[in-house]
């Protein structure tokens, strides 16, 4: 198996862990966080050291993922994702065996499919985002990179999530709409688009 370095060592990384582990495809070298925690383990595995840590691992020949989750911002994924970037190019794209991913879809590197979750036909997941739990992200979708669509969310056929947005738990994209660049739609919400006239 390939070997896995999670960047980011707290409660999306222990979900991330969960997927990982059924998926089969990586096996977890570590976890790199915050100094203090350095020698901790997270559900069994290691805090091996900081981000400090991403060069030489990548040139030991590591796969990354960043694990720190994402709640209204992307700046601290999307600085930790450009940080592994300088180093390697080998990010790991991870699928829950629980997930469906259509073969007609695409899903970028960095991103992660978790549990239960959908992406159907023609649909594009970009670069380190987070599919999470039971979202749906219908056909003709496009989900830009650094997003994050929350548990139990859905994206409509044919509806844009433009970069770094977050979609919060049960929301629901009406279809052929289009969110702004890094927004913010709150959980439990129906989000109709924005009226450009």
């Amino acid at each position: 198996m390939k070997p896995l370095v999670l960047v980011g060592g707290g409660g999306h990384c222990k979900a991330v862990l969960d997927v990982v582990e059924s998926e089969g495809t990586f096996a977890v070298r570590g976890i790199l966080d915050m100094p203090e925690r350095v020698g901790e383990t997270v559900l069994g595995h290691p805090v091996i050291g900081t981000d400090e840590e991403i060069a030489p691992l990548a040139a030991e020949g590591a796969w990354f993922l960043v694990t720190v989750g994402h709640v209204g911002k992307a700046e601290t994924r999307i600085r930790l994702f450009e940080a592994i970037r300088r180093h390697t190019d080998r990010f790991a794209t991870v699928i829950s065996p629980l997930a469906h991913v259509s073969a007609n879809a695409t899903v970028g590197r960095g991103t992660v499919v978790m549990h239960h979750a959908i992406v159907n036909a023609d649909a594009v997941v970009g670069c380190n985002c987070i599919v999470n739990t039971k979202a749906l992200i219908e056909h003709d979708a496009a989900v830009e990179k650094h997003c994050h669509v929350a548990t139990g969310a859905i994206v409509n056929g044919g509806t844009r999530v433009r970069e770094g947005s977050f979609v919060g738990s049960g929301a629901v994209l009406r279809e052929y709409v289009e969110t702004r660049p890094f927004d913010f739609i709150k959980a439990g919400s129906l989000f109709k688009g924005y009226d450009h006239g």
